[in-house]
């Protein structure tokens, strides 16, 4: 792809905001809505954010590894950066769309990136009931919580729950428990990316749970309905042998 204008942004570590600055003068920058890519300063995070602050623009987005975890980053340097921007490969993913009700009425609709996530609010676990696509197929999941993951999150807290990786192109959803109780062996399930998974919070008011999507947090809900949004087309820009479905396969053989 030909790039004339590039808008950097830069998370608010120092590293990042070096960068930013370093770059800048190199190459020079526009407002995010003139570019075309952006390119991300910092950490797996910081990319998150930006993409979901952009995404209404419909830009494509590199990120260069200035922060912490960096699993969607490309490495970091001040050189060259136009013929990477030139050379780098695209990966397609779709977010989630969350729509959560609350305990008490009131509606909730958010986007995720990596997964949209329940979790228990106190003590005790929660009981969850599980529908997918309208079918029930767990009447009472007793669990610290459970998520939905994309193929993009998968390696996220997805992996940490001991969910399947999967690849970026596969269109499939993956739905993990946490710390499941009851019942003990049900390792979760890897749906197709059409499905709609449908979450009912059993004694809500004894076993209150709250739902996440990314970072939107919404406490008390009573019913939680996640599906994939594949109108949303997110840009993701790669060095060649760097992306995102290789990393993602290599993750799979990490020792």
């Amino acid at each position: 792809m030909a790039v004339t204008r590039i808008a950097f942004l830069a998370s608010s570590a120092d590293e990042a905001q070096a960068a930013q600055a370093a770059l800048e003068r190199r190459y020079g920058s526009v407002q995010p809505e003139e570019a075309d890519v952006i390119v991300a300063l910092g950490g797996d995070g910081f990319m998150l954010q930006t993409l979901h602050a952009t995404m209404g623009l419909e830009k494509p987005v590199y990120g260069m590894h200035r922060g912490t975890v960096g699993f969607l980053m490309n490495d970091y340097a001040e050189e060259g950066l136009p013929r990477r921007l030139a050379e780098a490969k695209r990966a397609v993913i779709n977010p989630l769309h969350m729509v959560a009700e609350t305990c008490g009425g009131s509606r909730h609709e958010a986007l995720a990136i990596n997964e949209v996530s329940l979790l228990r609010q106190t003590r005790q676990a929660a009981k969850i009931r599980v529908i997918v696509d309208g079918e029930e197929r767990l009447q009472e999941l007793i669990c610290d919580g459970i998520l939905v993951a994309t193929p993009a999150g998968s390696t996220a807290y997805n992996l940490s729950a001991h969910g399947p990786i999967l690849p970026i192109r596969a269109r499939l959803l993956a739905l993990t428990p946490i710390s499941a109780f009851r019942p003990r062996r049900w390792r979760g399930a890897i749906l197709p990316l059409e499905t709609r998974v449908t979450f009912e919070i059993l004694e809500s008011d004894k076993r209150p749970v709250s739902a996440t999507a990314d970072h939107v947090e919404v406490r008390d809900v009573l019913r939680v309905d996640v599906a994939a949004a594949p109108q949303i087309e997110l840009q993701l820009l790669y060095d060649p042998g760097h992306g995102l479905e290789e990393r993602l396969i290599r993750e799979q053989f990490a020792t």
